[in-house]
């Protein structure tokens, strides 16, 4: 299965936000969408980086509450690691657990077509093994 299938049922969207917002606006964009990461964009780039739940805690554990008004650029991941959608679910599964993140955006031809997080390969893994155990239950039964 191929994150091109993630897309396809989950759709494009992605939640982003421009760099000089403040942390405490991300947040609330977070919680508000029930959401773990926002992409940080310009309008130049596909994308300047990302900004995770994971980058605020870290920010107000090592700046305390002031971390929260100051802007996202200054704690977003910016080497992000990103996908296409021919990328195998397998292969995303490996890179996140690898490099201990949880959300990857689908970059192809310098365009950020959508974003992928553990959830949705999860599901769509579980959803591949169900399927396969219903066809060996279907050929059992009929052999």
């Amino acid at each position: 299965m191929l994150v091109n299938r993630i897309l396809s049922i989950k759709g494009h969207d992605v939640v982003t936000i421009g760099p000089n917002r403040t942390l405490s606006e991300a947040a609330r964009i977070l919680s508000e969408r029930r959401i773990g990461a926002l992409v940080v964009q310009d309008g130049q780039k596909p994308f300047l980086g990302i900004i995770s739940e994971r980058d605020i805690v870290r920010a107000v554990s090592a700046r305390g509450a002031g971390a929260l008004d100051e802007p996202v650029s200054r704690f977003m991941t910016e080497k992000v690691t990103t996908c296409t959608t021919q990328t195998p679910i397998n292969d995303l599964m490996e890179v996140m657990t690898q490099g201990k993140f949880r959300h990857l955006p689908v970059v192809e031809s310098g365009a950020l077509l959508g974003i992928v997080s553990i959830g949705d390969v999860v599901k769509m893994r579980l959803e591949e093994i169900e399927a396969e155990a219903q066809a060996i239950r279907e050929y059992i039964a009929t052999a």
